[in-house]
């Protein structure tokens, strides 16, 4: 028994071997494998089809909020009452809360691990940052929690999460009302990158202020996992109820808000004249200032900045967020814009003196660009307005308001980056209440999902904007040097797991739709699809799989091997041409076939450099002739009798249409490819024929089905190939161009020549300090005389 396991161990082990070195194929994950094992199994809340299920539900959140802006020490006091509906089929027991300002706790679990910034050559910004950090007293401050009779609540924070305590659960489809009152202190936006915050300006003495993540928020309970409590860490940002919203705002008397929703009083806190010119632009469609230039200069230099308040209220209906902007510089200037056939809604921006030219000429604009576009590919804007702020945060997105950076010098130029930084930012940051405001995904879990998306959209719009963009974000082409480095994670990583961030979630998942739209599907089939999902998911929460499964279940393609392939894995598309072969009918006709055969035996002999340098070496057989014989004659391509009789025979044999076939005078190539990145994708060709023509092949990605490693694909033609380039529109990302040619092409690439600088030894740098030394002491006597 003990030799038969000995011999069944050495068996398997030259199995082994012969494997690893005799077979081309080898065991991996096939990437055609449908996707049923990596997504949850559908159900009564999520179909097959990716769509909501009859059982879906979600819950809801209501807030009426009342809070003071503290102008003198940069602080928000504020209470609110929740109305919290649960429609879940559970019973709750508790509730859990946001409390993400607890992020800018001095002990908070994101500053405990991030890791050690690189000192050398640190910043003075990036050093003034890191103490600041670290001294600054932020974190929500929770003075009280009631319930809706004014009775105390346990509550617990566990970091940027606090969970309440009910003393009764909350049956299912029940709500349950409660209040909270807190405090915080309001960061420096410029001193610590954050999503709000405030800018002080010195030269005037003035705040903007950008306020989000500010009130306690509910956390969402969902039915993929429960309560999403997941702490927030910085990167993997909110995970929302929608709900409706009545905010009151407490303001210096002299600022001007903008917030989500609508305007409630506006006869209460705006001046004759700015209601006269918002009703103006209702009717011209024109963008109009409804604080001009001048004004809000006029108002920030003020030496006495105003003591008194006033509080401007504001209603939104089903939307997931709240957030606002203050200050007393801003310019205010707005249009209503018809985005859609009947479909208007008010395009506005706010943004101080500091931001012009640039934003009064680009910026509503490009918020109104962005209603146009994104409503064409997914539904129409459903809210009534839509608002760009300049001030610290470069780029953030709320329901119907965003937070957008850039501004040109202080001498009011600009570079063409920072005008289309300015676009970009505005088109993406708006262009996220589509994704994720209303196509309400988790983002605390999937960045991607809202990011990449938006990402692509902004693509398409930029696309709109003008025929040549600068950025190249989305483009196939742009994401190659990041799909073939070493440290990245699939797109399908949480949050705070990826690598490289801006790549991972918003470049290559933009790469990987357009590659889908305009290479896989086809912009009419993409289209359609992808408005379903949109239209199918607005208002409520998709995941993942509702995604991939709608995208499949309205195309009626099997795209399953391209979300493993560009979603799951870290595989890139680096597809080569390793050979290509030439072959022509052989007719058996001794007459052309030996001929042919002898020619090419002839001109392969005669390049062999032996042979060559043998020919003037005297031979026996010409001294000796009797050594001569028939094979010294005797050549087996030479056409005989035989040969003729054979053919002809043959060609007795066959009917019309094999004779037909054995006429045909076409070249049949076969190119082989290899696929070197491991990610499969179609294989589009041109190929370039000797009179100079070329032809566009394009061969579907399941070629690899069987063979994910090599496939050849038969090419027949009249004519001779004289050029093969792979991939030749730059549309699939390969990663490698290099090997994209038959034949192969030079590597190109140009070096500059330096001329390098002889530096001073320590005598002569003495000798230059001694000279300069005489010639001040030199002026400094003149001077005295």
């Amino acid at each position: 028994m003990k030799n038969f396991f000995q011999l069944t161990l050495i068996l398997i082990f030259i199995n082994l071997i012969s494997a690893t070195n005799g077979q081309i194929y080898s065991y991996k994950e096939d990437p055609f494998k449908q996707l049923q094992e990596l997504l949850p199994s559908p159900n009564d809340n999520r179909l097959a089809s990716g769509a909501p299920g009859p059982g879906y539900w979600q819950q809801k959140a209501d807030y009426h909020i009342k809070v003071t802006l503290d102008d003198e020490k940069q602080r928000l006091i504020g209470s609110e009452t929740i109305d919290y509906r649960n429609n879940s089929p559970h019973q709750l027991n508790y509730l859990w809360v946001q409390l993400d300002q607890n992020r800018f706790d001095p002990n908070s679990e994101e500053l405990l691990i991030q890791e050690a910034p690189g000192l050398e050559g640190i910043s003075f910004n990036r050093l003034r940052s890191q103490l600041y950090r670290r001294s600054f007293k932020g974190g929500h401050q929770i003075k009280k929690v009631t319930d809706k009779k004014g009775n105390e609540i346990k509550y617990n924070i566990i970091g940027t999460m606090m969970r309440i305590d009910l003393e009764n659960p909350i049956p299912p489809k029940s709500n349950y009302v409660f209040n909270i009152d807190w405090e915080y202190n309001i960061i420096d936006a410029d001193l610590n990158r954050a999503r709000g915050g405030y800018e002080y300006f010195k030269e005037d003495k003035n705040y903007i202020y950008e306020i989000a993540q500010w009130f306690p928020r509910m956390a969402a309970y969902t039915d993929y996992t429960g309560w999403q409590n997941k702490q927030f860490l910085g990167s993997g940002e909110f995970t929302l109820e929608f709900g409706n919203y009545k905010v009151e705002i407490t303001a210096p008397n002299d600022h001007i808000v903008a917030a989500t929703g609508e305007l409630q009083n506006a006869k209460a806190v705006m001046s004759d004249t700015q209601i006269k010119r918002w009703n103006e632009a209702k009717k011209s469609g024109e963008i109009t200032f409804i604080v001009t230039p001048e004004e809000a200069k006029k108002n920030q230099s003020k030496k006495t900045k105003s003591t008194k308040s006033k509080t401007w209220i504001f209603e939104a209906d089903n939307v997931r967020d709240f957030a606002w902007a203050s200050s007393r510089k801003f310019i205010w200037d707005a249009k209503y814009h018809e985005f859609s056939k009947n479909k208007k809604a008010w395009a506005m921006s706010f943004y101080p003196n500091e931001a012009e030219p640039l934003w009064s000429k680009y910026s509503t604009e490009s918020v109104a660009h962005t209603l146009d576009v994104f409503s064409k590919f997914t539904f129409d804007y459903p809210y009534p307005v839509a608002i760009s702020v300049n001030g610290p945060v470069f780029g953030m997105e709320y329901p119907m308001i965003c937070f957008n950076g850039p501004r040109p010098e202080k001498d009011g130029t600009y570079s063409e980056s920072t005008k289309n930084a300015l676009i970009g930012v505005v088109i993406h940051e708006v262009g996220h209440n589509w994704f994720p405001m209303i196509v309400n995904s988790d983002e605390r879990q999937w960045t991607w999902m809202d990011e990449g998306l938006t990402t692509f959209l902004q693509f398409l719009a930029q696309a709109e904007w003008q025929q040549k963009w600068s950025s190249g974000r989305g483009k196939p082409k742009s994401i190659t040097s990041y799909m073939a480095s070493s440290k990245q994670r699939p797109i399908m990583t949480n949050s705070e797991s990826i690598h490289q961030f801006g790549s991972n979630a918003y470049s290559k998942p933009a790469a990987a739709l357009n590659v889908l739209r305009e290479t896989v599907m086809g912009r009419e089939l993409f289209d359609f699809a992808f408005k379903e999902y949109s239209r199918r998911w607005m208002f409520k929460r998709p995941e993942p799989a509702d995604f991939f499964r709608t995208m499949e279940d309205a195309s009626g393609k099997d795209l399953d091997w391209f979300w493993r392939g560009w979603f799951y894995t870290t595989h890139n598309v680096d597809i080569g041409i390793s050979s290509l072969r030439l072959y022509e009918i052989d007719t058996k006709n001794p007459d052309i076939e030996k001929p042919i055969q002898k020619n090419k035996r002839d001109e392969l002999n005669a390049k062999d450099l032996i042979d060559q340098r043998n020919q003037s070496i005297p031979k026996a057989v010409d001294k000796n002739k009797s050594l001569l014989d028939f094979y010294n004659k005797y050549d087996p391509l030479d056409i005989t009798g035989a040969d003729r009789r054979g053919y002809n025979d043959w060609i007795k044999g066959l009917d019309p249409e094999e004779l037909k076939l054995l006429s045909l005078r076409k070249k049949f190539y076969v190119v082989e490819f290899e696929n070197i990145g491991g990610l499969v994708s179609p294989i589009i060709l041109n190929i370039n024929y000797q009179d100079g023509k070329n032809e566009r092949i394009r061969i579907p990605a399941e070629i690899w089905r069987k063979n994910n490693d090599r496939v050849s694909k038969l090419i027949i033609s009249d004519k001779e190939i004289t050029q093969i380039e792979l991939d030749p529109l730059l549309e699939t990302a390969d990663t490698d161009r290099h090997n994209n040619f038959w034949p192969p092409k030079a590597i190109e690439s140009r070096f500059q020549i330096q001329k390098r600088k002889k530096s001073k030894n320590p005598m002569q740098k003495a000798k230059e300090e001694e000279d300069r030394l005489k010639k001040e002491n030199q002026k400094s006597s003149k001077s005295d005389e």
